[in-house]
């Protein structure tokens, strides 16, 4: 799908070899106003300020792949519908 819609995609770190850490998600948050927490069929859209790290967490107590930053949004989890949505806005 990125490779569709020809998105620039400035750095990509694969999860198992190089996961994130605390540090890491909690600079990335303050990078960002919007967060989408993406789990199944469901999307919700939350203030960056009221996420905390173990939302960004899955069963396995690692974070949420993928995550996908445009802009000052982040997307956490696999939702097809807010990727496109998220990189329609990025191409506007």
């Amino acid at each position: 799908m990125l490779e569709k819609s020809k998105a620039d995609v400035r750095d990509e770190r694969p999860s198992r070899s190089r996961p994130l850490t605390d540090a890491d998600v909690k600079a990335l948050l303050k990078e960002v106003d919007v967060v989408t927490l993406a789990r199944g069929k469901t999307a919700r859209n939350l203030p960056a300020r009221e996420v905390s790290l173990d939302d960004l967490r899955g069963p396995t107590g690692n974070f949420r792949a993928p995550m996908l930053r445009v802009g000052r949004r982040l997307l956490v989890g696999w939702h097809e519908e807010s990727l496109r949505e998220l990189l329609a806005r990025s191409s506007r």
